[in-house]
């Protein structure tokens, strides 16, 4: 007589049933927010975005977003590329001198074009001494070399980092966020390959102060000086950098993966 094993299997059903409604259908595996690279073996964490909004952006520090849920994985060589723009007014209306790689650069009156009109007729050229407009000290030089190591690391542009709206960085020293950025790179276990600068300045001439501007530079992300170039050259005249209401800079580098 088989009565009992089938009420027996019945029991087991039933019980198997009652203890399942308490448990999700949706499953959640614990290796979820990873993805198996080509080589098969190592796993990089996806980017996880969270659905809660915080109080504030101010919340987040420049350090906190310098440090990405994803790998920032151990290649040999990395390549950045930094751009940075500011304009240049008199230096009544700028607040302060033209710095470039720390290096305050002295000229004489020089034919700036006015083209609001607010001194002479627009358009017309005014004879002021110069200075950059800009939140921080405006330094494009170290503003680029930042940007490109960010850049290599593939993290956050400087403009995220280092907000225009943040009274922290009001005037600020631009070494400052040289000595933060080299920081970051060192701690992802890199340093500097090269690093070859293109500025853009239409006048004043800066040929004069290339040496105390690479020597900051050297000083800086402590490495030789076969490995910092820095080139200048104008603008032919042409637009807001040819007026001299502007400068701008490039900057390739290449970050190794130190031993």
């Amino acid at each position: 007589m088989q009565f009992p094993s089938i009420l027996l299997l019945t029991l087991l059903i039933t019980a198997i049933a009652t203890i399942s409604e308490g448990f999700s259908p949706v499953k959640s595996s614990p290796s979820s927010n990873y993805s198996t690279n080509n080589n098969g073996n190592r796993k990089i964490p996806h980017r996880l975005v969270s659905t809660t909004a915080s109080s504030s952006s101010s919340d987040t520090s420049a350090d906190d977003i310098l440090k990405p849920k994803y790998e920032i994985e151990p290649i040999a060589l990395r390549i950045g590329h930094g751009f940075d723009i500011h304009r240049m007014a008199p230096i009544g209306d700028a607040g302060q001198p033209i710095v470039i790689a720390g290096v305050t650069i002295d000229h004489e009156d020089q034919k700036w074009t006015d083209a609001a009109g607010k001194y002479v007729p627009a358009g017309e050229t005014f004879t002021t001494q110069l200075g950059v407009v800009a939140h921080s000290d405006g330094d494009v030089i170290y503003h680029c070399i930042v940007d490109a190591i960010f850049g290599a690391l593939t993290l956050p542009d400087i403009g995220q980092v280092y907000q225009d709206t943040d009274p922290r960085w009001k005037g600020c020293d631009s070494s400052k966020f040289m000595e933060h950025a080299y920081g970051v790179m060192t701690g992802y276990g890199y340093e500097i390959g090269n690093v070859d600068v293109t500025l853009i300045l239409e006048k004043p001439k800066v040929a004069g102060f290339k040496p105390a501007m690479k020597d900051n530079i050297l000083g800086l992300l402590k490495c030789h000086p076969g490995r910092v170039n820095i080139k200048a050259r104008t603008h032919e005249r042409v637009d807001s950098m040819g007026e001299l209401r502007s400068l701008s800079c490039h900057v390739v580098l290449t970050l190794v993966r130190k031993e």
